[in-house]
């Protein structure tokens, strides 16, 4: 009843809407400034944009890998836990979960990875200093990937997680263009800057857009969107990330509502955590990446009327167990009870979104508190991967400051 309510109103209510839903923390925005997150956030996102002036664009089209069956344009990736078999090297590749192979082709990975980085960090240094060359560069790179015929890359992913043997692509290579995320939270960021024109705006949002059409549409997007694990999460993650960007109501509502029924009511457990992130080889830190694609959905889908973060299953189910499970093992991940992860144990925690925006959201100081000691900005690749969400003032942004001026 009340999706299909949302839908016969939607012709009044849209202009509403989206003056309530654009920032969407709206809780939290109270918080932030006593926070002061841009006070926390300005040294390192300075210093990072002092570094990225000088970096020009490089999209899929700058690699290109001789096992993949796509053109220029096409994105490709393979498969991390797929290897070659000892007793058949020529062969079709075998699984071993949870083990990366090293001589994967990663160079489409690494370009979309950096994208997201040049563009969440040139976007908040605007953000905190109002500075028209950081927008001006910031738009370079996303007219590059997804405006200019030479460069752009295809609004698709037929070629992602291949499997060398078996699969030429599949739908759980959508979860590679999570890191487009905050790309959509930069590209609506620099909506008001004169470095941004209307044209080129519409342009950028035509090709989320496409892409998001094509996500619910083609067998990849359509099973990916229902996968019964973290996959499905960071489907919708990325939809209402694109969603937000291009209007998309309707996409929203569906979200709101797979959120409480799929994502809490099927996939948490009564203690707040994941059992489906709990069984793999890297518990922990799938547990971690599983929160906090959470929250992002939470933080972005979340209506005042709609509230992803305050609502419950009647036997307690919520994001906020989900926090009560996995804070205190952040906190001292000696507590952890299950073995270590078998790669990259040492490489978790880091600062991650889900203690900053539930510390904000529920008012717990010791969530902020521990989301500043940890490391903002971690190198190993791994771990930047199952990081999508890395630049706060994407999401809880300051209000249009004035040009900063030297003295």
């Amino acid at each position: 009843m009340k999706y299909q309510l949302a839908r016969r109103i939607h012709g009044v209510m849209v202009g509403i809407f989206f003056g309530l839903s654009a920032l969407t923390a709206f809780a939290a925005e109270d918080n932030a400034r006593s926070f002061d997150l841009v006070e926390i956030e300005r040294p390192r996102i300075l210093k990072k944009a002092a570094d990225y002036l000088s970096e020009v664009p490089r999209t899929v089209t700058a690699s290109r890998c001789d096992r993949s069956q796509g053109g220029i344009h096409d994105y490709y990736s393979e498969g991390d836990y797929w290897w070659p078999d000892p007793k058949n090297p020529d062969g079709p590749y075998i699984r071993r979960d949870g083990r990366t192979n090293p001589d994967n082709f990663i160079a489409h990975r690494q370009a979309m990875i950096r994208l997201s980085d040049i563009v969440g960090t040139l976007t908040s240094a605007y953000q905190i200093t109002g500075e028209e060359k950081y927008a001006a560069y910031a738009v370079d790179h996303l007219k590059a990937w997804f405006v200019e015929e030479q460069t752009r890359m295809n609004p698709s992913l037929l070629y992602g997680q291949a499997i060398k043997g078996r699969h030429p692509g599949r739908s759980i290579g959508i979860i590679d263009t999570i890191h487009l995320v905050e790309v959509a939270r930069a590209a609506k960021q620099l909506g008001g800057s004169p470095s941004f024109p209307k044209e080129d705006q519409e342009a950028v949002k035509a090709w989320f857009r496409e892409y998001l059409k094509w996500m619910n549409t083609h067998p990849y997007g359509k099973q990916e969107k229902q996968h019964p694990n973290n996959h499905g999460v960071c489907w919708s993650l990325q939809a209402v990330a694109f969603a937000d960007l291009t209007g998309d109501v309707d996409q929203l509502e569906w979200i709101r509502h797979q959120f409480k029924t799929v994502y809490l009511a099927k996939m948490m457990d009564h203690r707040g955590g994941f059992p489906r992130e709990l069984q793999r080889t890297k518990p922990y830190g799938y547990s971690l990446f599983m929160i906090d694609v959470m929250a992002g959905v939470a933080h972005l889908a979340s209506t005042p009327e709609d509230d992803l973060w305050t609502y419950q299953l009647p036997d307690g189910r919520g994001m906020k167990k989900g926090m009560e499970f996995i804070v205190p093992y952040i906190v001292d991940k000696k507590s952890w009870p299950k073995k270590p992860d078998v790669m990259y144990w040492d490489k978790w925690p880091v600062r991650h979104p889900s203690l900053l925006f539930a510390g904000l959201k529920y008012e717990n100081k010791d969530y902020l508190k521990t989301w500043r000691t940890l490391e903002a900005d971690p190198k190993t690749f791994e771990v930047l991967r199952n990081l999508p969400i890395r630049y706060p003032l994407l999401w809880i942004h300051p209000a249009n400051p004035e040009p900063e001026r030297s003295n």
